[in-house]
Parts: structure tokens; sequence; C-alpha cells
């Protein structure tokens, strides 16, 4: 056995009722190494790290750590060796402290009770490592999400981890929090660790991974040194074919003014938003994580207040008493957490398609089949989704299906607008593709299409003009020949523009 080596899995095969998850698939992870995981959604990415974790079992093969064959039936065998899973989704208990946390079912005692002063020191000693500014004491409820982040991350390391699984830990992360983020995994690794690194953000990958693992259709493909590779060879093995356009075209041109808002306010959160959309054009909106995008659509939509605020739709004033009148009046917003707002996931894929549109799906009060039925049909079709049944529940597609659901459902009320928040959030290349020609296609049709990405290169790849946001207001507005992330960048952290060398409000 390699003495580099620190876990090599051998022939690993995991089949579920109906579907070959995993076929023969092998990795090694070298110690002290950023080994990073690439596929499509369904490639077979998270099936390997839950058996590498503990969390399910292969039906076939070894795993070999530090030279030694183990069994891992539970996540706490995993633990016992030193493997640690911080999942996407994260798994705290909201109502206990950090130091809690870090060491739930671990707490230090002093005879029969909780030794306070041993577990908060133990706590804060961790914590150094990432010079956080929140105390162990403080009740995990209060953290944003990027503090609950570290302190999973916290959690490992408590568990003298040996290998750190981390499955796309930069997704509710702001670039400032990333970066933070990279230089806690460069000290990880410095310190002998390994990690094994899911992300679907390339950059992230050529940042700071040293190896790659590409999975497809269950198999894999090949392994790479990162060092050695490029973005556009990675995407050619992910998705078994070159995307050499990954964007569609910008729209020629423009037209009529469709949409407008016009002093927007709502108090402490954001003020005086002003804009306009056009017909055939994409309108993003950029800025930093928590500049206000969000708050700006949902209070237009209705969902939140607003203080001040007239919003025009084809030149004709509306008011929106709640987000059910904005939606019979033609603007729907597709939430940037489709799992828990989105869709309903124990319910099938016909009932998701339908359950905005009950009214064209009914007779009365008793809902048609045959209508509901044809309705997903239809939109399976338009959007080219993956079901094995329209009976299928939503929870077992992937995330590119599963947007593709979310978008299916809002279609179905034809809307005039289209708010979409972060519309390709943890979706694979080769479906987010999918995805932005579907967008254009949409506003080629005359449906006017608004896009929130914290993902610059989407922004500019997509959208014909980008708003951005800071602090609340509206700081730089660009159109496309004028794209750049610098740019954007500048107006996000409220910097002057080195185009006109003013700042912009």
């Amino acid at each position: 056995m390699d003495h580099e080596i620190l876990i090599k899995a051998e022939n690993i095969t995991k089949l579920f009722p109906g579907t070959i998850a995993l076929s023969n698939v092998a990795i090694e992870v070298k110690k002290g190494s950023v080994h990073a995981i690439c596929g499509e959604n369904g490639a077979g990415k998270s099936t390997l790290m839950n058996i590498i974790g503990g969390v399910i079992q292969p039906s076939s093969g070894t795993i070999l750590f530090e030279g030694r064959q183990i069994k891992l039936r539970t996540p706490k065998d995993a633990q016992d060796f030193g493997i640690s899973f911080v999942h996407q989704e994260l798994n705290l208990c909201e109502d206990l402290t950090v130091a809690e946390n870090i060491f739930i079912g671990r707490l230090p005692r002093k005879w029969t009770f909780i030794d306070q002063n041993q577990l908060l020191e133990s706590a804060d000693q961790i914590l150094k490592k990432f010079a956080v500014q929140f105390s162990s004491k403080e009740i995990v409820s209060s953290l944003n999400v990027s503090e609950k982040q570290i302190v999973e991350i916290a959690k490992a390391i408590s568990l003298k981890s040996k290998l750190l699984i981390l499955d796309e830990p930069t997704s509710s992360l702001s670039e400032n929090e990333t970066q933070k983020l990279f230089e806690i995994i460069r000290d990880l690794r410095n310190e002998g660790i390994s990690i094994l690194y899911i992300s679907h953000r390339l950059t992230e990958i050529f940042e700071i991974c040293d190896e790659i693992t590409i999975l497809r259709d269950g198999k894999k493909v090949i392994d790479l040194k990162v060092a050695n590779t490029h973005p556009d060879q990675i995407i050619n093995y992910m998705v078994g074919r070159e995307l050499t356009d990954m964007y569609p075209d910008k729209s020629n041109k423009t037209g009529k003014e469709i949409f407008r808002v016009e002093n927007l306010s709502s108090k402490n959160i954001f003020s005086q938003i002003n804009f306009s959309l056009f017909d055939g054009e994409i309108l993003g909106f950029s800025g930093l994580v928590g500049a206000g995008r969000s708050e700006i659509m949902r209070s237009l939509c209705g969902i939140d207040r607003k203080t001040t605020g007239e919003i025009f739709l084809d030149n004709q004033k509306v008011s929106f008493g709640g987000y059910q009148d904005c939606i019979k009046k033609g603007v729907v917003y597709l939430t940037e957490d489709r799992k828990s707002e989105g869709l309903f996931l124990d319910m099938s894929v016909k009932n998701n398609i339908s359950v905005v549109n009950m009214e064209n799906v009914s007779n009365g009060i008793f809902i048609d089949e045959k209508k509901e039925t044809s309705l997903a049909h239809e939109y399976i079709n338009k959007l080219k989704i993956k079901v094995s049944s329209i009976n299928s529940e939503v929870s077992s597609l992937s995330g590119g299906n599963q947007q593709k659901i979310v978008i299916s459902k809002w279609l179905s009320v034809h809307p005039r607008i289209i708010i979409m928040d972060e519309p390709t959030r943890g979706i694979d290349v080769g479906a987010k593709s999918e995805i932005h020609k579907l967008l254009r296609l949409l506003a080629n049709q005359g449906i006017g299409i608004i896009i929130i990405s914290s993902e610059l290169p989407e922004a500019m790849g997509l959208c014909d003009r980008i708003i951005v946001i800071h602090e609340g207001r509206i700081f730089g507005e660009l159109a496309s020949n004028d794209f750049s992330e610098e740019e954007i960048m500048r107006f996000a952290s409220g910097q002057r523009s080195i185009l006109s060398g003013e700042i912009t409000k």
C-alpha cells in the first residue's frame, strides 16, 4: 500500500431498485490533499460520498483506510476511523450553543454534570483556527449560514478527522466568506488532513483542489491533476460532449418597456429602487450576499411589505395585494431555495407542475386526472425533463430536473414576467446550459426575464443588462458590452467605476 494514500475505494457498486447508481468506481485520496469529485447531477457523486461517509453501504466493493480494509456500516463507524462529512444541508441543533453543537454526544463531564468550563475552553480552542467573530456560548440559531457552516467544520475537526468530506460548502457563502473557507482548507491541508471536495463551481476547484475524479452516469471517467487540465476539458469529461455554447446569443434588439418599478423602498432594507425591463431582454441583478437583491424582488411581488413604490406592467399601473394577486396579474417569483420553498418534494412530478394552476386542471372542486396528466406531459416535453414517470416523487430527480419542474409550474400560469433567484444554484454545467437556453427562448417569446445571480460568469454570459445593488441601493448599471467581473465587483463593494470615474447611484 502506498503510504501517501489515505483512503482507497475499489470496485464500488451501488444498486437501487431499477437503478445502478455506481458501477465499479475506484478512487484514491492522498494524505494532505484536496481532492475534487465532479460530475453532472445524477452522476453518482453523492452516492459515493455517502458510502465513504458511512451513510449508506455499497452493494459490492472494498474500502481501504490507511492500508487496512474497513467496513462502514454507520456514520459513527466513519467518525471512529477519522472520516467526517459536512453535508450541504447543515445538520445542527439550532437551540443549543455553538460549543454544545461542536461536542454533541461527547460533552465533557465532571462527575455526573457537564463540565461547562472544559466544554467552552475546548470549543474556543478549535474556533481560534477560524478567527470567528462569534462566541462558543452563542445559540446556533442566532448565527448566519456561513457561521453555521464553520460550526459544522469545527465539529468535524473536533473529531480528530483525517478525511473531511465537504459537499457544496460555498453554496450559501459570499465571496469574502468563501475566501475565508479556502484559507481554512489550506491550513487543514498543511496539517495533513485530506479533503474530498464536491462542487459545481469549476473556478473553486481550480483555486483550491489538487486532484479531481470525474464521474458520469455512475461510472468513473478519469482522474486528473488539476494543474494539468483546463475547465473546458473537465466539462467535456463530465457531460460526454463539448459545451461550446455555455450561454445562448444575447438579444439582437430590445423592444418596448414591459415592466417598470419606481421608487420602491422598504424601511431599513432597501430604498429608491428604479428600473425598467424591456421586451426581449434578460435583466440581471448582482451584488454581494446581503445587499438586498432578493428582498427587493420579494417586496415588489407582494411577498414582503414595501414602504413606498409603484409598479407598471405594460405601462399600466398595478398593485399587488399579496403574492396570489401578483401571480394573477402575470408576475411570478422563483425562489432561490427550490427544495424548501419551490417544490413539494414528497409529491409527484405531475402534482408539482399543476399545483399553482388548479383551476385549469379541475372540474369544479374535483381534479380532472386527464387534464393534470396532459399538463404534466406538455411541460415535460417542452422542457425536456428527465423523469421515469409523471408519478415519480420530485425528490428522486436531479437538481437540474427539479429546477425545470419549478419553471414548468410557473410557466403553466402563462406569466408576463418571470423573476428567478439564483436560477442554477447547485446544478451541473450541462443542466445549467439547458436552463440558460430556455430562459433566452422565453425572453425571445416576449416573456420578461429578471434573474438574480451570485455567479458573475453566469450573470455576464446570460444577461443583456446588469443592475448592481450595494447596501440596498442601485449603485451601478452595465450594458453587456461593458461587462467585466472587476467592474461589477467595484459597484457591489460601493467603489467608483473605472469606466465613468464616478459613483453611479
